[in-house]
C-alpha cells in the first residue's frame, strides 16, 4: 500500500534542512526557485516558504527571463550584529524586567544603548540568545 506524499511537507522539510546549510534567505529562495520550476503558484509559494508575494513575483519573472546573474546573491548586513558588545546587558535587562513584546524591547534598546533594531532583529537576538543559553 502506498502512501500519498505530502508535497508542502517535504518542501518544508528542505527549507529547514537548507537553512542549516545557509542564511535563511538563500534556502528560501532556492526552495522558492524549485517550486515555481514545478508549476505552483506564488500564493502556495509564499505559504510554504515565508517569503512575501513581491520576492516570489520577482523570482518567479527572473527564472521566466532567465536573468538569474545574481539571483543567489544575498545583500544586507555586514555579518555582525548591531549588538554586538550589548548583548550580555541587554540579556540581563530583558531577564530583569516584564517586556511582554519585540517592541519593548527594541524601544528598551534604544533607550538604554542607543541602538534602533527592527523588531525582525530583536525576532533573531532572542532566537540566537535562546539556542545558545
Amino acid at each position: 500500500m502506498s502512501k500519498e506524499i505530502d508535497a508542502g511537507l517535504i518542501f518544508k522539510q528542505i527549507l529547514n534542512f537548507l537553512q542549516l546549510l545557509m542564511p535563511q534567505t538563500l534556502a528560501k529562495r532556492i526552495t522558492s526557485m524549485a517550486l515555481i520550476a514545478v508549476g505552483i503558484r506564488n500564493e502556495r509559494v509564499t505559504e510554504l516558504t515565508g517569503l512575501c508575494d513581491r520576492s516570489v513575483r520577482s523570482l518567479r519573472k527572473t527564472l521566466e527571463t532567465g536573468e538569474i546573474k545574481n539571483i543567489f546573491h544575498v545583500g544586507g548586513g555586514s555579518g555582525q550584529s548591531k549588538l554586538a558588545g550589548f548583548e550580555e546587558a541587554i540579556i540581563k535587562e530583558i531577564e530583569s524586567e516584564n517586556y511582554s513584546n519585540r517592541q519593548q524591547i527594541a524601544d528598551m534598546i534604544q533607550e538604554r544603548h542607543g541602538i534602533k533594531v527592527t523588531l525582525n532583529t530583536v525576532s533573531n537576538f532572542l532566537k540566537k540568545t535562546a539556542s545558545s543559553g
